[in-house]
């Protein structure tokens, strides 16, 4: 993370305080998101949020807000033996950041509290999935040290019209 002659962020600089998210954050989250993919997401992020704060699961939640307003999220959950692998994983769900705040190191800082927090946990590695499309995202990640891994996605529609052999 690269910081100034002061040893302070770019997000610190910009005066961004990194925290955890709150129940109160919903609202300003799902205004980020819509901002960002054009959907309404209500059902999802009241799930999410539910999860990240009230279940007993390993779970790290960050709000970055900016003179009392949040301006970013970052959320994720430690699994124990996720999909067959048998050391613990941290899988990192949702990065938000405010358009109007975008590129100034939010991001970053948020990820990097993250990585602070599962290294006291003894947690050494993190997933993701990111949307091929999304380079703003794939970028970002691989700035953050992500590369592919030897892993294949599948998934199925369960719409009930597909030929099973």
């Amino acid at each position: 993370m690269d910081s100034d002659e002061n040893g302070l962020t770019r997000a610190e600089q910009a005066g961004i305080v990194v925290r955890q998210l709150r129940s109160s954050d919903l609202q300003r989250l799902l205004r980020m998101d819509e901002a960002i993919t054009g959907r309404k997401r209500v059902a999802w992020f009241e799930r999410r949020l539910k999860l990240a704060l009230e279940e007993t699961d390993i779970r790290i939640s960050l709000g970055a807000e900016k003179e009392g307003l949040l301006v970013g999220a970052l959320m994720g959950a430690v699994h124990f033996g996720e999909f067959g692998v048998l050391e613990p994983v941290a899988v990192l769900d949702t990065v938000l950041v405010d358009p109007e705040f975008g590129r100034s190191g939010i991001a970053t800082e948020m990820f990097a509290q993250f990585v602070q927090s599962l290294r006291a946990l003894r947690i050494a590695r993190v997933r993701t999935e990111v949307d091929w499309n999304d380079q703003d995202l794939v970028a970002f990640f691989g700035k953050a040290g992500f590369r592919p891994v030897a892993r294949l996605v599948l998934e199925c529609a369960c719409r009930g019209d597909e030929n099973s052999d």
